[in-house]
Formats: C-alpha cells, sequence, structure tokens
C-alpha cells in the first residue's frame, strides 16, 4: 500500500501512527502541543522514537468536548501539515470528519484521511474517485480500493472487554482484504 511517497508492506510489517494532537483540550496531552514550536519539536520526537505516520487531529474527542467550527479545525491543522511537510520526509495523516478541513488538509499536504466514522464514509468513498488520498474508514464499509485501511473500532463507546475482544481478534478484519488501522484511545487498556 503507497501512502503519499511512502509504500507500506502492510502484510509483513506492523507500522506505527504517532498522534499529534492540536487542540487546547485534547484527552490524551492536555493541548501540549497545541503551539507550532511544540508540535514540531513532538512530531521529531515521535519519528526518531519509530513513528512511520504522524496523524495530526485539530478537534478533540474527549467525553464532554464542545464541537469546533471546520474554519478553526483547519486553522489549527492546516499550518501544522504544511511545516511538517516541509521539514520531515513521513506520510502525514489528518484525524476529520469535515469535507472541507480534509481539503484543505490535502492541500496543505496531507497523505491519508483518518476518521472512524460511519456517516463519514460517504465523502471519503466519493474522494476517493477524485484524488489518490488513502482513506482510513470505520468497519463496514463495504467497498473495495486500495486505498482503504480499516478501522476496527476500538475506544469510545465500548467496555474493556469489548475492546480487549477486538483486539484479541483482528485476524478476523484481516480477511475482509484491508490493513488495519488499530487505535487504542482507551489508553487504560494498554497501562497508560
Amino acid at each position: 500500500m503507497k501512502i503519499g511517497n511512502r509504500e507500506f508492506d502492510v502484510k509483513n510489517r506492523t507500522y506505527i501512527m504517532g498522534i499529534l494532537n492540536v487542540t487546547p483540550d485534547s484527552f490524551s496531552d492536555g493541548g501540549k502541543w497545541n503551539t507550532m514550536d511544540h508540535a514540531l519539536m513532538h512530531a521529531e520526537a515521535m519519528i526518531k522514537d519509530g513513528a512511520d505516520i504522524l496523524d495530526v487531529g485539530g478537534e478533540s474527542t474527549r467525553p464532554g468536548h464542545t464541537p469546533v467550527s471546520a474554519e478553526e479545525e483547519a486553522a489549527r491543522v492546516v499550518p501544522v501539515i504544511e511545516a511538517l511537510r516541509k521539514r520531515f520526509d513521513v506520510p502525514i495523516s489528518v484525524d476529520t470528519y469535515k469535507g472541507s478541513v480534509a481539503d484543505a488538509a490535502v492541500q496543505a499536504g496531507a497523505d491519508l484521511h483518518n476518521k472512524a466514522n460511519t456517516e463519514y464514509n460517504n465523502f471519503l468513498i466519493d474522494m476517493l474517485a477524485e484524488t489518490q488520498e488513502c482513506v482510513n474508514i470505520a468497519r463496514g464499509a463495504g467497498i473495495k480500493d486500495e486505498r482503504i485501511i480499516l478501522d476496527p473500532g476500538v475506544g469510545f463507546g465500548k467496555t474493556y472487554e469489548m475492546n480487549l475482544e477486538t483486539m484479541n481478534h483482528l485476524e478476523l478484519f484481516q480477511h475482509l482484504g484491508f490493513p488495519v488501522l488499530l487505535g487504542t484511545s482507551r489508553k487504560s487498556m494498554i497501562g497508560l
């Protein structure tokens, strides 16, 4: 699978996606990376630690978060994506469910759209027909395309036991013919 200018051997290797939340209210890092200098510093550290892809998010998904407008989200992610593209040679992903933000991110240099949201799938499917970008689609998309990555849905809205069950049977998702992107949003599952 090609993401950006890099070939990923998804059948024989596991890759690491580094998460770069550029929000003031991120549930996972408390907004530590929402300035350009801090974002670039964190991206460089993640790459040195082995990140193969950088995923940039501009809207918090923590419980009780306040949604932001597409304009505000784009204002957060686009400059960071542009700066990452100039400084690092790794594929860049944008975590958004808003079409205008995804479009702006592609123009800024994003290679992958990452949003596990079944309502968003139709936009992503339409986008596949118009661009060469890769997409991460929530389970059950029902289409075949070599640029699709399947999200088995670990994280919010599930119990600890349900998440473990999903993680213990990832091979079932691989039989659907898509690479699998596992996002362990519930940090307690992995001891954090």
